[in-house]
This record gives structure tokens, sequence and C-alpha cells, in this order.
């Protein structure tokens, strides 16, 4: 595996992106990752990975600093997955270059967006970046970050002409999605997260025969039951991410925060 740390050396290494896939990192490799990787591996003949960890996406410094990090265990997961490329940039190097910022649209400030002002146009800026340098035309994404695909894929994917293909959100036994951010949670936290999720899926199962679920009732009884701060809670189109009419795909998303670990989740 080559570790390619800023763009001359990533030019320098790849001339030709024709079957090269792409998945955009911010470390913390785990499964989930590992099945993106995967894909791509299966899809194109070679596969370049990043790992950054973007500040301007963070909404508290303190968030930011608390992200876990494990550069040296990323590097041999990958090495072990026969990675092909790793691009391991410094903050410096992505944001050198200077590019018009982006600025969401009020019909794109729903969930996430709505509770994190700041968020996606860093995501979206960062990826902006990302995408004028690695080249490839295949860029694998997780659909546990639905809202974030879905905004890749509509703003960026046309503009730079990319296939951005969903994976499927790989989760552990205990049906919590995998994210990095889960090496935070307690016992106790992890516990409570998997009992909102086995939830979760049912009701996703029960609004399919019944539409008149009470998504406000259910906020109030998580949280009382759990302890937990809910962000938001609702169903909506997997299309366009309008709020859902039952009548085409839809997901059921929530954010929320358990001892002070933000988790995001659809199903």
């Amino acid at each position: 595996m080559k570790i390619l740390k800023n763009v001359f050396e990533l030019n320098k290494a790849i001339k030709n992106y024709k079957n090269v896939g792409f998945v955009p990192t911010m470390g913390g490799i785990h499964k989930g990752h590992e099945s993106l990787i995967k894909i791509s591996q299966k899809n194109n003949k070679e596969t370049i990975v990043s790992i950054f960890v973007n500040p301007t996406q963070f909404n508290q410094k303190k968030d930011f600093n608390n992200y876990p990090r494990d550069i040296q265990k990323d590097i041999s997961i990958l090495r072990r997955l026969k990675v092909t490329y790793l691009f391991l940039p410094e903050v410096d190097e992505i944001y050198k270059k200077k590019m018009k910022n982006f600025i969401l649209n009020k019909s794109d400030k729903i969930l996430c967006a709505k509770y994190r002002k700041g968020h996606f146009e860093g995501v979206l800026n960062v990826m902006n970046r990302l995408l004028s340098f690695v080249k490839s035309k295949n860029v694998f994404m997780g659909e546990k970050d639905f809202q974030q695909y879905s905004l890749i894929k509509k703003l960026l994917g046309k503009k730079y002409k990319v296939n951005i293909i969903g994976c499927p959100t790989v989760r552990l036994n205990n049906k919590i999605a995998l994210s990095t951010r889960n090496k935070l949670l307690s016992k106790t936290s992890i516990i409570k997260a998997s009992k909102i999720a086995n939830r979760l899926f049912k009701v996703k199962k029960l609004s399919k025969i019944d539409d008149s679920i009470n998504l406000s009732k259910l906020k109030k009884e998580l949280e009382n039951r759990f302890k937990v701060q809910i962000d938001y809670l609702e169903f909506r189109d997997e299309k366009n991410l309008k709020l859902s009419n039952y009548k085409s795909k839809y997901r059921l998303f929530i954010a929320y925060n358990i001892n002070g670990v933000r988790l995001i989740d659809n199903f």
C-alpha cells in the first residue's frame, strides 16, 4: 500500500483513475469501512482510501478533539485489506487551495442540517476539495449517514460526473449501526442504543401496515425510558428526503444524544 501525504504525491502515483475506486473516511476504520472497501475492490482494479478528520464539519471544538483517532491501527487494517493507496493529507494540504464554499438551500436544512449548523457545509466543502484531488469515477459511501450521502450525490456527483454509490449499513448483532463514535459509548449506553435500534426496526416494519404511527409520542417515550435527547425522529422519502407520504420508498431517521455522544441512524 502506498501512503500519499499530499496532492503532488497523489498525482505522481495515480495517472489514470479509470479503474480506481475511492472510499473517503475520517479514520477509526471499522467493519463498516471494510465493507465499503471490499465493494470498491470488487468493482474496481484498485482502491484509494482517504483518512482526514475534517475540522470544518464539527460544531464544537471538543467534539473534534474527542473524535477517535488511531492512525497506526487504521494503516494496519488497510494493509491487511490490500488497499492500493492511502491518501493521508494534513489540514493545510486540503485547504491551501481557494475554492468557493457551499451554502445549503433552505429545503436542504432538515434532519442533521437543521440541528448541526454548518455541519454539511463543512462536509460538502471538504468533499468538493477531495473530489477535485482524487479523480475516481466511483465513490463509495455508507448509507448510515444517508443525508450526507444524498447531499454529496445531488450536489457533487453531477459537478464531477462521478458515481456516488450508497452501500448498505453494517450492524452488530445487537442492531447498532457501526460508527467510529461508538468507541465513545459506555457499556450502559451500548445496551440502550441497542434497545432503541431494535425498537425502531419494529416501528419501521409496523409502518408498512399502519401509517398512523404517532412519532411525537414515540419520541417522548424513548426519551423518558432511555434518558436520551432526540433531535429528530421522522419518516422521510428515500429519494428526496421530504416527509414521507408512505407511497414510495421511505426511511425512519433518528438522531439522539446519549451521555454526550451523538448518534444517527436510519431504518
